[in-house]
């Protein structure tokens, strides 16, 4: 994890940071290194042939990615289809890279209604991937991030705060109190950060986005699908779960089914990259509350 020296020697140099959050505004069209070696395909291929068909369907894109059917509404959640995340240096991204594939590419998604953005951190809000999505579509985000994709074109962008509210269609979402931070480059610490309550008349999810174990999905209530990340608490336990405390907040908001996911597809931190999923499945013990495993994978109930 060379990037992450930099990284850490950034952290203290002001001057440096400003220059960081300018290069990390780009939109990708110049990062053609980026293409060279790229990361094997997911071993799964979505099928979307019956997608509009569904009451309630996931597939896991990757890392933070989860394409959502609920009722006549599709979701996009915290969109990053590149091969590398972090700030533009000229010809190639100055961040980790991708082992996995996306499952699936911009090309490839169904109509989008929505595209909701947990937190600015580059692993879940990615320019590059953004830019290649239709300008009409729909955008939910954490607040005092909006600057950072509204020069891209999208025509209707909500941010909400904790305990804040929108409509989108038949759907109701409330932003959610999680533990984690919202600083895209360390300097801008007043960025919020969300985890959100996805509710339609006939189910409710939970995107938990990035945080770490809390108990303030007590007050939920039961929810369809719990959609919660596993992985990057080696050594940021303070700011991601372990796969134990996902299982018990699972349990806290009485989840019928959990998709983990921010695993596997980047490598942010020391553990290894195999260890989140096992440590999960061991931790349900066997129970098939755990949908999907690893990318490419798709879940759903039909109506």
């Amino acid at each position: 994890m060379n990037w992450r020296r930099g990284t850490d020697w950034a952290k203290e140099r002001p001057a440096v940071l400003r220059l960081a959050a300018q290069l990390g505004r780009g939109r990708g069209t110049m990062r053609m290194f980026d293409h060279v070696n790229p990361p094997p395909a997911a071993r799964f291929r979505p099928n979307l042939a019956n997608w509009e068909q569904s009451d309630l369907a996931a597939v896991w894109i990757g890392h933070a990615s989860v394409l959502l059917r609920i009722g006549e509404t599709t979701i996009l959640t915290d969109p990053v289809f590149s091969n590398r995340i972090g700030i533009g240096l000229g010809l190639i991204t100055g961040g980790p890279r991708r082992h996995i594939a996306a499952a699936l590419s911009p090309t490839q998604l169904p109509h989008i209604d929505l595209i909701l953005i947990s937190h600015a951190h580059f692993d879940h809000l990615d320019r590059p991937t953004l830019a290649r999505l239709p300008r009409d579509t729909a955008v939910v985000m954490a607040h005092r991030t909006q600057d950072l994709i509204r020069d891209l074109g999208f025509r209707q962008i909500t941010e909400l705060r904790w305990g804040e509210s929108t409509q989108v269609g038949d759907l109701k979402l409330r932003a959610r109190s999680v533990r984690h931070w919202g600083a895209r480059t360390f300097y801008d610490r007043f960025r919020g950060f969300n985890g959100y309550l996805i509710e339609s008349p006939r189910r409710r999810i939970l995107y938990a986005g990035d945080t770490a174990y809390q108990e303030d999905f007590k007050d939920i209530g039961s929810v369809d699908l719990a959609i919660m990340g596993i992985a990057a608490y080696d050594p940021y336990i303070a700011a991601h779960a372990t796969p134990e405390q996902v299982w018990m907040m699972a349990d806290h908001c009485r989840a019928e089914r959990l998709l983990p996911m921010h695993h596997s597809t980047f490598r942010l931190s020391h553990e290894p990259m195999h260890e989140p999923m096992e440590r999960m499945l061991a931790a349900a013990k066997g129970s098939d509350r755990v949908v999907i495993r690893e990318v490419g994978q798709q879940w759903a109930i039909e109506n």
